[in-house]
């Protein structure tokens, strides 16, 4: 039996996950929020959980990971692309390799361009894309290394060549949606549906956003995965 939450972080917009095999009390958890520590820790208990590793889909901008305190508090390992700007990471990650926990598992496929090193997260029928494939919209390319060109790649050459079921979990979404899929995305995306990838990199470019409010701030604690100050 699987247990899947879908826990949301109102501040920054931000998506965390949690991943279970009840039968083996072992667990997953994909881009946590520092904010919600204790409601990790206290989800875990409850479900009679073990958690065994964090896995981050990339460098965050836009809220602090509290993956550190998750590892001295239960032992998890972090796993995180370490090009992505990672200083202690326990496991670099690799397209195509596969996270197991209890009788479950996760594949890992890498899906730059949102970031230099973005990854997203196979389970099931499920795709974890973080700031690559959001629902109705993508993460943006300028900055920490991104790039438009390959993040269309990502998005239309590895992701929207999944099943058209497959569900797809962004990493945030400022409206509270909390799902959409492969089909949908493939034929409603305004940034997507129907462009060519360099009509996609002329969108990219034009979008001028202003620079994530805790920018300066989160990445240098999130690329020592949560903590001020290194070890």
């Amino acid at each position: 039996m699987i247990y899947f939450r879908q826990l949301f972080d109102k501040a920054s917009s931000s998506y965390t996950y949690l991943l279970g095999d009840l039968k083996r009390q072992k667990a997953v958890l994909i881009d946590p929020v520092y904010e919600h520590l204790t409601l990790y820790l206290s989800l875990l208990d409850e479900q009679k959980l073990k958690l065994c590793y964090v896995l981050e889909t990339h460098i965050h901008a836009d809220h602090i990971t509290c993956a550190a305190q998750l590892r001295e508090q239960t032992g998890a390992k972090i796993m995180v692309r370490r090009s992505d700007g990672s200083r202690c990471a326990d496991v670099d990650l690799q397209e195509g390799d596969v996270v197991r926990f209890g009788a479950q598992s996760v594949v890992v496929m890498a899906t730059p361009g949102h970031t230099a090193s973005c990854v997203s997260y196979l389970w099931l029928d499920r795709l974890f894309t973080g700031d690559a494939l959001l629902i109705g919209t993508c993460g943006r390319t300028d900055f920490q290394g991104g790039d438009a060109g390959t993040l269309y790649d990502s998005i239309m050459h590895k992701i929207l060549t999944l099943p058209g079921e497959t569900l797809i979990y962004p990493g945030h979404d400022e409206q509270h949606k909390h799902v959409s899929s492969v089909e949908q995305e493939r034929e409603s995306n305004p940034r997507l549906t129907g462009k060519s990838r360099d009509e996609f990199v002329a969108i990219m470019s034009g979008l001028k956003l202003p620079k994530p409010f805790l920018m300066d701030s989160a990445v240098p604690v999130n690329r020592n995965c949560g903590k001020v100050h290194a070890a």
